[in-house]
C-alpha cells in the first residue's frame, strides 16, 4: 500500500513538472493596457496576469497609452488573431471614443472578439461638504430642487470634455431638467482639487479616487451612478432611485483581435474567469473599489454592443467632440 502511494505521488509530481515545462515552452501572451502604468486599469491587468500564469503561461503586460486609449486598442485590433495578443477594453475605448473622435483607427463593434468582462467601478456624485452645508443640500433630491430654483448658479467639474464625469453630468442635467454649468479640467485630479477647494460645487467622480475624501468628511456622497446601489457604498442611493433609468459607470473587460479562433477564446475565458473568482483577486479589486464581473464571451459582447449604442446618445447630448 505504501509503495502504491509513493508511485501515485511520483506520477503526480512528474505530471506537474511536465505541465510546468509545457507552459514554459509556450510563447508568452501579451496583454495590452491602453493606459499608462500605475493607474487602476494597469494595476488590475497586472493582478490578473499574475493569477493566470499558472494556467496560460507567461503573460506580459504591455502599456500603450495615448489618444484616450485608442493607440493601445488599435494595437489589439491589428494584432495577429492567434490568442497571443489580447487587450483591456474600457468604457472609453469601446463605448465613448467611437462617438467622441471624428476619426477612429478601429471599429469597436467589428474589430474585436470579446473574452470576458472584468470589473465595473461605480462613479459617485459628490458635493463639497461645506457647499452642501451652506446651501442646505442633504441629498440628491435637495441638489435637484436647489438647481431647479437657481438655474445656472451651480457648477460641476470634470476631467475634460467627453470624460466620464462630463458625460454623467450631461445625462444628469437632462434627466433632472436642470441647468448647471460644466467646468472641464485637464484630468481627474485637477477636477477633484477644484471640488475640494470650492471652485466647483459637485462632481461625478470615480469612487476609487473619491473614497478617501468621503471618509474624511470633505465630500458628501449624494448618489452612485450604477443602476442599483453599490456594495462598495451601500448606504448611498443610486441616481436611478430619483431619475429612473439613469445608469452610467466605468467598466473594464478583455478582448482579442476579431477572428481569434473560438476554442482559443474559450480557453482564455476559462482562465480569466477562474482568476476573477479567486478570493485573492476579489480582495485586490475591493481595495480598488472595483466589483469583479466575470462573464461569458457572448454576454460580454452583448453588453459592449449595448454600451456602444447608449453612449452614442450620451455623447450627442453632451456635444463633446475630439477632432
Amino acid at each position: 500500500m505504501q509503495r502504491r502511494h509513493l508511485l501515485l505521488a511520483g506520477a503526480a509530481a512528474v505530471a506537474a513538472a511536465s505541465a510546468t515545462r509545457a507552459l514554459a515552452q509556450q510563447p508568452p501572451i501579451r496583454l495590452i493596457v491602453p493606459y499608462a502604468p500605475g493607474g487602476p486599469l494597469d494595476v488590475t491587468a497586472r493582478a490578473l496576469a499574475e493569477r493566470v500564469q499558472a494556467i496560460l503561461g507567461t503573460v506580459i503586460v504591455d502599456n500603450r497609452p495615448g489618444a484616450g486609449g485608442n493607440i493601445g486598442a488599435d494595437a489589439v485590433a491589428k494584432a495577429t488573431p492567434d490568442g497571443l495578443t489580447i487587450g483591456l477594453a474600457a468604457t472609453a475605448t469601446h463605448a465613448v471614443n467611437p462617438w467622441l473622435f471624428s476619426k477612429m483607427p478601429f471599429d469597436a463593434a467589428k474589430d474585436f472578439a470579446p473574452i470576458t468582462q472584468i470589473a465595473r467601478v461605480p462613479n459617485v456624485l459628490v458635493i463639497n461638504a461645506q457647499t452642501a452645508q451652506r446651501l442646505g443640500i442633504q441629498d440628491l433630491k435637495g441638489l435637484i430642487a436647489y438647481a431647479q430654483a437657481h438655474p445656472d448658479k451651480l457648477n460641476y467639474g470634470s476631467g475634460g470634455n467627453g470624460s466620464a464625469g462630463h458625460l454623467a453630468g450631461e445625462l444628469f442635467k437632462s434627466g433632472a431638467g436642470i441647468s448647471v454649468l460644466h467646468v472641464p479640467y485637464n484630468g481627474g485630479n485637477p477636477a477633484q482639487m477644484a471640488l475640494l477647494s470650492g471652485q466647483v460645487d459637485f462632481n461625478f467622480d470615480n469612487l476609487a479616487t473619491a473614497s478617501a475624501n468621503i471618509k474624511a468628511g470633505k465630500l458628501l456622497p449624494l448618489a452612485v451612478t450604477t443602476a442599483r446601489r453599490s456594495a462598495m457604498l451601500p448606504e448611498v442611493p443610486a441616481v436611478a432611485e430619483v431619475l429612473p433609468g439613469f445608469a452610467i459607470d466605468t467598466w473594464w473587460g478583455l478582448v482579442a483581435p476579431a477572428g481569434t479562433p473560438k476554442d482559443v477564446i474559450t480557453r482564455l475565458n476559462r482562465a480569466f474567469v477562474e482568476a476573477l473568482n479567486a478570493p485573492e483577486t476579489r480582495q485586490r479589486f475591493t481595495a480598488l473599489m472595483a466589483e469583479p464581473v466575470p462573464t461569458t464571451p457572448e454576454a460580454f459582447g452583448a453588453f459592449m454592443q449595448g454600451e456602444l449604442a447608449k453612449y452614442q446618445q450620451v455623447v450627442k447630448l453632451s456635444g463633446a467632440r475630439v477632432d
